[in-house]
Protein backbone atom coordinates (compact mmCIF):
# COMPACT_ATOMS: atom_id res chain seq x y z
CA UNK A 1 0.00 0.00 0.00
CA UNK A 2 1.81 3.50 -0.84
CA UNK A 3 1.69 6.50 1.18
CA UNK A 4 1.43 9.69 0.45
CA UNK A 5 2.35 13.28 1.73
CA UNK A 6 -0.10 16.18 1.13
CA UNK A 7 1.18 19.45 2.29
CA UNK A 8 -1.52 22.04 3.33
CA UNK A 9 -3.79 18.96 3.69
CA UNK A 10 -6.56 20.32 6.17
CA UNK A 11 -7.46 22.46 3.39
CA UNK A 12 -9.91 22.62 1.15
CA UNK A 13 -8.17 21.65 -1.65
CA UNK A 14 -5.70 19.75 0.11
CA UNK A 15 -8.43 17.63 2.08
CA UNK A 16 -9.79 16.73 -0.80
CA UNK A 17 -6.91 15.08 -2.46
CA UNK A 18 -6.47 13.53 0.85
CA UNK A 19 -9.87 11.93 0.77
CA UNK A 20 -9.27 10.83 -2.79
CA UNK A 21 -5.82 9.23 -2.00
CA UNK A 22 -7.49 7.31 0.55
CA UNK A 23 -10.47 6.20 -1.58
CA UNK A 24 -7.72 5.22 -3.99
CA UNK A 25 -6.36 2.66 -1.58
CA UNK A 26 -3.28 4.65 0.35
CA UNK A 27 -2.31 5.52 3.34
CA UNK A 28 -2.18 9.39 3.63
CA UNK A 29 -0.16 11.90 5.60
CA UNK A 30 -2.03 15.49 6.33
CA UNK A 31 0.21 18.06 6.43
CA UNK A 32 -1.30 21.28 8.33
CA UNK A 33 0.32 24.72 9.43
CA UNK A 34 -1.75 26.11 12.27
CA UNK A 35 -4.91 24.11 12.38
CA UNK A 36 -3.61 20.69 13.61
CA UNK A 37 -7.57 19.66 14.96
CA UNK A 38 -9.10 19.80 11.39
CA UNK A 39 -5.99 18.00 10.20
CA UNK A 40 -6.22 15.28 13.03
CA UNK A 41 -9.80 15.21 12.58
CA UNK A 42 -9.49 14.63 8.67
CA UNK A 43 -7.13 11.42 9.79
CA UNK A 44 -9.48 10.08 11.88
CA UNK A 45 -12.06 10.03 9.45
CA UNK A 46 -10.12 8.60 7.05
CA UNK A 47 -9.19 6.19 9.21
CA UNK A 48 -12.98 5.02 9.52
CA UNK A 49 -13.98 5.80 6.26
CA UNK A 50 -11.81 4.19 3.83
CA UNK A 51 -9.66 1.59 5.93
CA UNK A 52 -6.55 3.11 5.68
CA UNK A 53 -3.86 4.46 7.66
CA UNK A 54 -3.78 8.80 7.95
CA UNK A 55 -1.45 10.86 10.43
CA UNK A 56 -1.51 14.83 11.13
CA UNK A 57 1.49 16.46 11.31
CA UNK A 58 2.22 19.78 11.87
CA UNK A 59 5.17 22.19 10.11
CA UNK A 60 6.26 25.98 8.44
CA UNK A 61 7.13 24.70 4.86
CA UNK A 62 8.92 27.49 4.32
CA UNK A 63 11.34 26.77 7.44
CA UNK A 64 13.54 23.59 6.35
CA UNK A 65 14.20 22.81 10.53
CA UNK A 66 10.61 22.62 10.66
CA UNK A 67 10.07 20.72 7.48
CA UNK A 68 12.87 18.10 8.63
CA UNK A 69 11.04 17.77 12.08
CA UNK A 70 8.37 17.14 9.74
CA UNK A 71 10.14 14.43 8.08
CA UNK A 72 11.66 12.94 11.23
CA UNK A 73 7.97 12.20 12.66
CA UNK A 74 7.35 10.65 8.86
CA UNK A 75 10.11 8.60 9.84
CA UNK A 76 9.30 7.18 12.94
CA UNK A 77 5.74 6.57 12.62
CA UNK A 78 5.50 5.89 9.02
CA UNK A 79 8.65 5.22 7.27
CA UNK A 80 8.48 6.21 3.89
CA UNK A 81 6.75 8.15 1.29
CA UNK A 82 6.11 7.26 -2.37
CA UNK A 83 4.25 10.11 -3.42
CA UNK A 84 4.81 14.07 -1.82
CA UNK A 85 1.90 16.24 -3.21
CA UNK A 86 2.96 20.24 -2.51
CA UNK A 87 -0.26 22.11 -2.14
CA UNK A 88 0.55 24.14 0.54
CA UNK A 89 0.09 28.26 -0.43
CA UNK A 90 -0.91 31.47 0.57
CA UNK A 91 -2.38 34.25 -2.06
CA UNK A 92 -2.94 37.84 -1.54
CA UNK A 93 -4.46 40.55 -3.52
CA UNK A 94 -2.81 43.91 -3.51
CA UNK A 95 -1.06 46.50 -6.17
CA UNK A 96 2.22 45.55 -6.82
CA UNK A 97 4.02 48.89 -5.30
CA UNK A 98 1.92 48.58 -1.67
CA UNK A 99 3.57 44.62 -1.71
CA UNK A 100 5.95 45.14 1.47
CA UNK A 101 9.39 43.31 1.37
CA UNK A 102 8.57 40.85 4.08
CA UNK A 103 4.71 40.08 2.00
CA UNK A 104 7.13 39.20 -0.92
CA UNK A 105 9.22 37.12 1.06
CA UNK A 106 6.56 35.14 3.16
CA UNK A 107 4.50 34.51 -0.45
CA UNK A 108 7.68 33.04 -1.73
CA UNK A 109 8.60 31.44 1.47
CA UNK A 110 5.13 29.26 1.80
CA UNK A 111 4.52 29.02 -2.31
CA UNK A 112 8.03 28.24 -3.55
CA UNK A 113 10.60 27.88 -0.52
CA UNK A 114 8.21 25.38 1.17
CA UNK A 115 8.06 23.43 -2.69
CA UNK A 116 11.94 23.20 -2.53
CA UNK A 117 11.96 21.91 1.65
CA UNK A 118 9.45 19.22 1.50
CA UNK A 119 10.85 17.61 -2.59
CA UNK A 120 14.61 18.25 -1.45
CA UNK A 121 13.62 15.74 1.82
CA UNK A 122 11.45 13.45 0.12
CA UNK A 123 13.61 12.74 -2.48
CA UNK A 124 16.66 12.45 0.08
CA UNK A 125 15.25 10.19 2.22
CA UNK A 126 13.17 8.08 0.34
CA UNK A 127 12.44 8.56 -3.58
CA UNK A 128 16.08 8.39 -4.82
CA UNK A 129 16.98 5.44 -2.42
CA UNK A 130 13.59 3.89 -3.98
CA UNK A 131 14.25 4.38 -7.35
CA UNK A 132 10.72 5.11 -7.56
CA UNK A 133 8.01 8.19 -6.13
CA UNK A 134 5.70 10.28 -7.44
CA UNK A 135 5.96 14.25 -6.67
CA UNK A 136 2.86 16.75 -7.54
CA UNK A 137 2.70 20.11 -7.31
CA UNK A 138 -0.22 22.59 -7.36
CA UNK A 139 0.47 25.81 -9.07
CA UNK A 140 -2.01 28.35 -10.42
CA UNK A 141 -3.25 29.46 -13.63
CA UNK A 142 -1.91 32.76 -12.39
CA UNK A 143 1.40 31.01 -12.83
CA UNK A 144 0.81 30.43 -16.42
CA UNK A 145 -0.79 33.82 -17.56
CA UNK A 146 0.05 35.76 -14.42
CA UNK A 147 -2.50 38.25 -12.28
CA UNK A 148 -3.07 42.08 -11.89
CA UNK A 149 -3.25 43.30 -8.27
CA UNK A 150 -1.22 39.16 -7.73
CA UNK A 151 1.95 39.83 -9.26
CA UNK A 152 4.03 38.11 -5.76
CA UNK A 153 1.96 35.26 -5.87
CA UNK A 154 2.11 34.96 -9.90
CA UNK A 155 5.71 35.02 -9.76
CA UNK A 156 5.58 31.84 -7.07
CA UNK A 157 3.56 30.00 -8.54
CA UNK A 158 4.86 30.55 -12.06
CA UNK A 159 8.37 29.27 -10.24
CA UNK A 160 7.06 26.21 -9.24
CA UNK A 161 5.75 25.51 -13.10
CA UNK A 162 9.61 26.09 -13.72
CA UNK A 163 10.55 23.92 -10.72
CA UNK A 164 8.63 20.69 -12.00
CA UNK A 165 10.02 21.08 -15.56
CA UNK A 166 13.60 21.27 -14.61
CA UNK A 167 13.00 18.50 -11.90
CA UNK A 168 11.24 16.12 -14.22
CA UNK A 169 14.39 16.26 -16.69
CA UNK A 170 16.73 15.55 -13.90
CA UNK A 171 15.13 12.60 -12.12
CA UNK A 172 13.53 10.73 -14.65
CA UNK A 173 16.27 8.31 -14.62
CA UNK A 174 15.46 7.71 -11.10
CA UNK A 175 12.27 6.46 -11.51
CA UNK A 176 10.73 9.65 -10.63
CA UNK A 177 7.50 11.38 -12.13
CA UNK A 178 6.84 15.13 -11.42
CA UNK A 179 4.05 16.91 -12.46
CA UNK A 180 2.09 19.91 -12.30
CA UNK A 181 -1.67 21.08 -11.84
CA UNK A 182 -2.69 25.05 -12.27
CA UNK A 183 -6.52 24.74 -10.95
CA UNK A 184 -8.74 27.65 -12.48
CA UNK A 185 -11.22 29.66 -9.67
CA UNK A 186 -11.72 26.84 -7.35
CA UNK A 187 -14.69 27.63 -4.24
CA UNK A 188 -12.22 27.48 -1.13
CA UNK A 189 -11.89 29.50 1.57
CA UNK A 190 -9.61 31.81 -0.66
CA UNK A 191 -12.57 33.06 -2.46
CA UNK A 192 -14.00 34.22 0.66
CA UNK A 193 -12.74 37.83 0.51
CA UNK A 194 -14.50 37.76 -3.30
CA UNK A 195 -18.36 38.82 -3.69
CA UNK A 196 -21.23 37.63 -5.20
CA UNK A 197 -20.64 40.08 -8.49
CA UNK A 198 -17.14 38.93 -8.58
CA UNK A 199 -17.38 35.35 -8.67
CA UNK A 200 -20.13 35.34 -10.89
CA UNK A 201 -18.01 37.37 -13.49
CA UNK A 202 -15.39 34.32 -13.02
CA UNK A 203 -17.92 32.02 -14.12
CA UNK A 204 -19.36 33.75 -16.79
CA UNK A 205 -15.64 34.43 -17.99
CA UNK A 206 -15.31 30.15 -17.78
CA UNK A 207 -16.17 28.51 -21.30
CA UNK A 208 -18.20 25.66 -19.10
CA UNK A 209 -19.69 28.21 -17.40
CA UNK A 210 -18.87 26.82 -13.68
CA UNK A 211 -16.34 27.23 -11.28
CA UNK A 212 -13.95 24.54 -9.86
CA UNK A 213 -14.66 21.86 -7.33
CA UNK A 214 -11.68 21.08 -4.44
CA UNK A 215 -12.77 17.31 -5.87
CA UNK A 216 -12.09 18.54 -9.50
CA UNK A 217 -8.33 18.82 -8.37
CA UNK A 218 -8.34 15.57 -6.75
CA UNK A 219 -9.67 13.58 -9.32
CA UNK A 220 -6.84 14.97 -11.15
CA UNK A 221 -4.32 14.67 -8.80
CA UNK A 222 -5.14 10.81 -8.41
CA UNK A 223 -4.77 10.30 -11.47
CA UNK A 224 -0.89 12.13 -12.34
CA UNK A 225 -0.09 10.03 -9.02
CA UNK A 226 -1.49 6.77 -10.28
CA UNK A 227 0.23 4.53 -12.06
CA UNK A 228 -2.46 5.11 -15.53
CA UNK A 229 0.28 8.16 -15.61
CA UNK A 230 3.37 6.43 -15.55
CA UNK A 231 4.34 7.68 -19.27
CA UNK A 232 3.71 11.18 -17.56
CA UNK A 233 6.13 13.45 -16.52
CA UNK A 234 7.31 17.25 -16.33
CA UNK A 235 3.67 18.26 -17.49
CA UNK A 236 1.59 20.89 -16.44
CA UNK A 237 -2.17 20.13 -16.24
CA UNK A 238 -5.09 23.03 -16.35
CA UNK A 239 -7.78 22.71 -14.19
CA UNK A 240 -9.87 25.58 -14.83
CA UNK A 241 -12.79 24.90 -17.27
CA UNK A 242 -11.17 26.46 -20.21
CA UNK A 243 -10.83 29.62 -17.95
CA UNK A 244 -6.93 29.67 -19.49
CA UNK A 245 -6.42 27.80 -23.03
Amino acid sequence: MKTALITGGSGGIGSAIAVGFAQAGCNVVIHCYKNKDSAKNLAKIICESYGVGALAVQADVADRESVNGMFDVVDSTVGTIDVLVNNSGIAQQKVFTDITESEWRKMMGVNLDGVFNCTQEALKRYMLKAHSGVILNISSMWGQTGASCEVHYSASKAGVIGFTKALAKEVGLSGIRVNCICPGVVMTDMMNNFDDRTINELKEETPLNMLGTPKNIADAAVFLCSDKAKFITGQVLGVNGGFVI
